[in-house]
């Protein structure tokens, strides 16, 4: 994980630690690189503003951290201090140095075998401890696993909750928590007890992934992906031998047929294949960590010496679960009722659209600022896209045929550049959104005649609502055809320096209002209007500030952009 510099409003100090730099942002709060008195670099994790003020929440936080504190640290990130009386309340972890799962295959492609193994084992030595200690992790995926030199360590219990009544509520508050590509089909249920099986199938997920560089139920869609979760078998083409076996058993749909990260752990340890023993031979370590995950939590039961590839490819069927009263055979089925639910909720803020892609219009229009009041909005909710923009994913990379007005990541940025246009948009997401939304985007101007576009609500021909965040003021209005207006100027305190560090720009739509924030700090609400406007899609651009002699070439960046659905009420 390479940090990041800090930003202007970050913490500079924390109880004793003092922060350094910045590893990564969710649903919580923000990582950070710091440093004991002593010298030593941990990761603290600091609870975010809007969540420091509620009781519940510090209880539940509390709650974790004293559990968090008991898992055994066998490929996990040791948890070495908290304080959940802060006024930021925060949870220092071991810093691991090492890429991400998702970071490594997303460069170099699908791992080999002996890697893939040793990834099956030290995520399933990781649930062994957390799930030993009572703990869910609930949002276990390639992101949260370092590849760290020794043994491979799993990351991030920050929605992890108690496994005693542990009820998903998934259509509550929490709606949607983790990500769905490696959500098992009982987590997308209203009132479903959830159980350490959930982890498992996101084990499941996670090494199909890295064995094959792609997810086992992947769609075009979120509500596509879902669909095949709960319909379909998983697509595990690439993989072979006892660990597709192994695989296929940990997706079952059926939560009671799963085995359990132990044994999952016992099972890749005994393997008689190559590349388990290879992976066990070559990291001391990771054998370590799996024989001491073992001997905590008891001894469970192994396949038989004679027979072990039997017992790790015996897969029941898919369709069919283990009656413990009666020991007899009965089937089981996700119901129809929740399936149908959670597909028209998912679809409903997520379903994807096929419009064409955007191409630059030419902008002009005149100021009408009204007076408006201040309104309260809801925290944010379920993330519906997010994008580091580090590289082509959701954003992609283009150049007009002039050569002059390009879309390009450069320096882990996307980079918008103009020429002899007033415009210019890059192609990004289709997804269908709500009209109600959140967006969180990292923006810097390059140069002083620039100014950052966002469009969302965007349809073509129509246009969309558009905030241009210029160096001296934000400007929120609408863009369509070849007419850019505005509604409200937000004047900025401190103007945006070209070239300088990057700026969070935030946008919380409500209704026909949004309000703008600058580094988490609110510069005000404007009004939407325009009727007409009747579009989903979210858009990254450039548009040159007419406050500003134009001087040739105009560029802007953009970095980390995460979008959010309503809140639930």
């Amino acid at each position: 994980m390479r940090p990041e510099p800090l930003r202007p409003r970050d913490p500079v100090r924390l109880g004793s630690y003092e922060l350094v730099g910045r590893l990564g942002e969710g649903g919580m709060g923000t990582v950070y690189l710091a440093r004991t008195p002593a010298g030593q670099q941990v990761a603290v994790k600091v609870v975010r503003d809007d969540l420091a003020p509620d009781d519940e929440f510090r209880r539940r936080f509390r709650s974790e951290v004293a559990r968090a504190r008991q898992v055994p640290p066998f490929c996990t990130a040791e948890v070495i201090d908290a304080d959940p009386d802060a006024e930021h309340p925060y949870l220092v972890v071991e810093y691991v140095e090492g890429p991400t799962l998702q970071q490594v295959v997303d460069e170099k492609g699908p791992l080999t075998a002996a890697n893939l193994h040793s990834v099956a084992i030290g995520v399933a030595t990781a649930l062994t401890a957390i799930h030993g200690a009572g703990i869910i992790h609930r949002d276990l995926k390639p992101r949260n696993v370092l590849l760290a030199p020794g043994t491979p360590k799993v990351i991030d219990f920050g929605i992890a909750r108690d496994i005693d009544g542990a009820h998903t509520a998934n259509t509550s508050p929490e709606f949607m928590m983790g990500t769905v590509a490696y959500m098992a089909p009982e987590r997308f249920g209203d009132d479903v007890a959830l159980t350490a099986a959930a982890d498992v199938f996101a084990w499941g997920g996670v090494v199909a992934y890295a064995g094959t560089g792609r997810t086992p139920f992947g769609g075009d869609s979120p509500p596509a992906t879902a669909g095949r979760i709960l319909t379909q078998e998983p697509d595990l083409s690439g993989l072979s031998g006892p660990l597709r076996d192994l695989v296929a058993r940990a997706l079952h749909k059926n939560p009671a047929e799963r085995p359990s990260a132990r044994e999952l752990l016992d099972l890749l340890v005994s393997s008689p294949s190559r590349p388990a023993a290879s992976a066990l031979e070559g990291q001391p370590d990771l054998r370590a960590a799996a024989n001491q995950a073992q001997s905590v939590t008891g001894l469970m039961p192994g396949p038989a010496p004679a027979e072990p590839t039997v017992a790790l490819s015996a897969v029941p069927g898919m369709s069919e679960a283990v009656d413990d009263d009666h020991g007899r055979r009965r089937r089981w089925f996700l119901p129809a009722s929740i399936a149908m639910l959670v597909l028209a909720v998912i679809a409903g803020t997520m379903m994807l659209v096929f419009d064409p892609r955007s191409e630059p219009v030419a902008g002009s229009g005149t100021p009408e600022p009204p007076v408006v009041s201040s309104s309260a909005t809801p925290p944010p909710g379920p993330v519906l896209i997010s994008d580091d923009l580090d590289k082509q994913r959701l954003w992609l990379a283009k150049t007009e045929p002039d050569g002059f007005s390009s879309c390009a990541f450069t320096e882990g940025e996307l980079r918008v550049r103009i020429q002899s246009r007033s415009l210019y948009k890059c192609r990004g997401p289709q997804d269908t959104l709500p009209d109600d939304l959140s967006i969180d985007v990292g923006v810097r101007l390059l140069t002083d005649n620039a100014c950052a576009a966002i469009w969302f609500h965007f349809k073509l021909p129509r246009g969309g609502h558009l905030v241009r965040v210029c160096q001296n003021n934000v400007f929120v209005g609408a863009h369509q055809g070849s007419d850019v207006t505005v509604s409200r100027t937000l004047p900025l305190d401190h103007p945006i320096l070209a070239g300088g560090p990057a700026t969070r720009i935030g946008l919380r739509v409500v209704g026909d209002t949004v309000t703008v924030t600058r580094n988490g700090v609110t510069l005000g609400d404007a009004p939407l209007g325009a009727a007409e406007i009747s579009g989903s899609r979210v858009l990254l651009g450039i548009i040159l500030d007419r406050d500003v002699p134009e001087a040739g070439a105009a560029e802007v960046a953009f970095d980390q952009i995460e979008v959010r659905g309503p809140s639930a009420r």
